[in-house]
């Protein structure tokens, strides 16, 4: 038995000579992103991007969208993208010929528009005769290897599968895919294979495994192309590390500052917190220096141990730790630092008196 009879040998020969077509076929061709829509907010909107190839739309869509003047519509489109594919329909090859004549007519650009022609004997006739002119075609509609060998035999510029529509039929989609595709390579048709009735981001990822010249895509699969949670949570954790190597605390702090004087009373002192709808007040001496920090634990704290007699009290009445204080000229950086040292979720930031001009909450280091 010689190697290439044994059958994985054969089976890895097939394999080779399949990487070896696609390789050669990516060397030289781009894969093509389109636009699904006729949404002329989606379409403004996806081209923004600025590296779309064109826009497919149908009119199915334009009805959706309550569209009534569609020539008026196709022109408006021919102005706003790349390239334009749109519906030639007609009941004979001819017809589709004088439809295609007539949308051109309408000022568009031969080299910048694609006719969609449904496949069918007349269809593929209609590319033959469309192509001879010079027109660009795109037979659609696709369900079967031999609907496409048809359109490619014609000179299809594209064939178009209906991959979620074949899928909801419970037919293997991405085979008839990948037999367009080795057909291509195989005989050398001059012809893309674009990837339709796209549903999901997978479907992209399938597009692109498979080698598919073209895909088409809505909107709202195209904005999922680039997100992933690990991504965002990476964005994220560099603006904020980068936030807090570059931003100063007296930027980044609330507006307040909740001084509250020492001869303060404890229930003053609590509409006061209140009113700054801020968990923490600076109690302040007479000459403005800081007596200390008082927060809604510690009046929980005095309340469990000495009752409701103590809102009777005055602020300068009560002892308190060395308050934590951080310049206003620091970089949060530094307050991160702080903040994880001493286990506090407010620091009393001072200026470069130490006189306190607010407050910075743990939560504006994300901020």
């Amino acid at each position: 038995m010689k190697a290439w009879e044994i059958p994985g040998f054969l089976i890895y020969g097939q394999l080779s000579i399949r990487f070896f077509l696609l390789s050669l076929h990516s060397h030289f061709n781009n894969m093509e992103l389109y636009l699904d829509s006729a949404n002329l907010k989606e379409i403004e909107e996806g081209f923004k991007l600025g590296f779309l190839n064109g826009l497919t739309t149908t009119p199915t869509f334009m009805q959706k969208e309550g569209i009534t003047d569609i020539d008026g519509t196709i022109v408006k489109l021919s102005k706003m993208v790349p390239v334009l594919q749109i519906e030639a329909l007609g009941n004979t090859a001819e017809e589709v010929l004088k439809e295609a004549e007539r949308q051109i007519a309408l000022g568009l650009d031969v080299k910048k528009t694609v006719f969609k022609i449904p496949v069918s004997l007349e269809g593929v006739r209609a590319c033959k005769m469309l192509r001879d002119k010079g027109y660009l075609v795109n037979v659609h509609l696709v369900y079967t290897l031999q609907q496409a060998y048809m359109a490619m035999q014609a000179g299809a510029t594209y064939v178009c599968p209906l991959v979620g529509r074949l899928q909801d039929q419970g037919h293997d989609a991405l085979t008839l895919v990948q037999q367009c595709i080795d057909a291509v390579d195989l005989y050398g048709y001059d012809t893309k294979i674009m990837f339709s009735s796209v549903r999901h981001a997978e479907h992209v990822r399938n597009a692109i495994n498979l080698g598919v010249h073209t895909i088409t895509v809505p909107l709202k699969v195209l904005k999922q192309l680039t997100e992933n949670n690990f991504t965002t949570l990476g964005t994220d954790q560099f603006i904020t590390d980068t936030r807090l190597m570059m931003v100063c605390v007296k930027e980044a702090m609330g507006g307040k500052n909740p001084l509250v004087p020492e001869e303060t009373n404890l229930t003053d002192a609590l509409v006061k917190m209140t009113e700054f709808n801020f968990g923490a007040i600076t109690v302040v001496k007479k000459d403005g220096s800081i007596k200390g920090v008082f927060t809604d634990g510690s009046l929980r704290k005095l309340l469990m141990e000495k009752g409701r007699d103590i809102l009777n009290k005055k602020l300068s009445d009560l002892d308190y730790r060395e308050p934590i204080t951080i310049s206003g000229s620091a970089l949060l950086n530094d307050a991160s630092g702080l903040f994880k040292k001493t286990q506090v979720d407010t620091i009393v930031v001072t200026d470069e008196n130490g006189k306190p001009i607010g407050m910075l909450d743990i939560q504006d280091l994300k901020s």
